[in-house]
This record gives structure tokens, sequence and C-alpha cells, in this order.
């Protein structure tokens, strides 16, 4: 028969050792996973604000969309001869292109789809590239329709800050992640789009 206290003694370290190896697994566990993450590229910067508040001369009521590609620039019409101006990047020698549109779908960290063009232009792109932080389409997307139909084109973000403010897309409308989410937030379903 064992003593009282030797079986104590006895409870006590057998649960201290089952303590101590699920502290080693979790530590263990935590030095995996840190390693894991490590392996991944750091997420992207949202990039600055390059929006502010501007006058602007137009007929377009508030709420209007309007690209002035030469500018480099999307304003959206607050009130007569008002309006929040975005730098943005346009499209390069081939792709630019003018018309009205509207938005027709609003997508938080979209997924990306290259066009069957630009993969026949660039075949090293993928069929897809999965939503999230290191999706090339950045924080948010505009689609933009005609008569109804999806012309491909978006009003996007970026996953790279510099990549704002030249003629370098083929086709889209890109902004810094900072600056596409405020106007994702002021732009509902339906809104005029004039690129000029």
């Amino acid at each position: 028969m064992t003593p009282p206290g030797r079986h104590d003694a006895a409870a006590r370290l057998i649960g201290a050792c089952v303590l101590s190896l699920a502290l080693a697994l979790s530590a263990q566990d935590v030095a995996q996973a840190r390693s894991r993450l490590s392996d991944r590229p750091p997420l992207p910067a949202m990039g600055p604000s390059l929006r502010k508040a501007v006058a602007f001369a137009t007929t377009e009521q508030p709420g209007t969309i309007v690209i002035r590609k030469n500018e480099k620039a999307l304003y959206l019409v607050t009130r007569q001869g008002q309006a929040l101006r975005y730098q943005i990047s346009v499209g390069r020698d081939g792709f630019g292109w003018t018309g009205v549109v509207k938005v027709g779908a609003k997508t938080e960290w979209p997924q990306w789809r290259p066009p069957r063009e630009m993969r026949a232009r660039q075949p090293d792109l993928p069929e897809l590239v999965p939503s999230g932080p290191y999706n090339p389409l950045g924080a948010r997307a505009l689609y933009l329709l005609r008569d109804g139909h999806d012309t491909l084109y978006r009003i996007h973000g970026t996953n790279d800050p510099s990549g704002v403010g030249f003629d370098g897309t083929s086709g889209c409308f890109r902004l810094t992640n900072t600056d596409v989410i405020d106007l994702f937030k002021r732009v509902p379903i339906g809104t005029k789009v004039v690129v000029q």
C-alpha cells in the first residue's frame, strides 16, 4: 500500500509531465505556424490616399463618375461644381477606350480571371487568381457594364501603390487600395461612369 503523501507527489509529477509535454507541443506548433507565415510574402501595403476635393465643372449629376484619361484622374461628382478627384492609372497605348457605362457589380477582395485575349498575349498568366490580399485587382473592384453586358473593364485597387498615375493597364482604371476602398463605399451599383 502506498502512503498518501507519495500518491499525491506521484499525481503532481504526472500532471507536471503532461503539462510540460502540452506546452512543448504548443511551442512546437507555434514555431511551425511562424515558419509557414514567414514563407509567405508580406501583406501588401494599402497605399496612400491620393484623393482630394476639387472644383469641377460638369453637367453630370452628383454621384456620377467621370474619368479623364488624359489627366489620369477619376472624379466623383459630389455636388454642382465640386468633385472628389482620385489619381488613377489608365490603359496603355492601344488599350484606351471611351464611352458611358454603369457600375454593374462590386466586390471586396475580388478574384481575377484574366480574359482569354490577355492570356493569349501573356501565356504565363494563370486562368484564375483567387480572391485575397495577393490578388492584382487589390482590395475592391467595380465591374463596368455597357447595356447590361460586362465590358471586362474594372475600376479596381492595386497591391503596388507605385502602380498608380501612369498609362499601364489593359483598359482598367487602377487606384491605390486606400482610395478604391473609399470610392467603393461611396458608389452604389447602377452608378453612371463617363470615360473621356
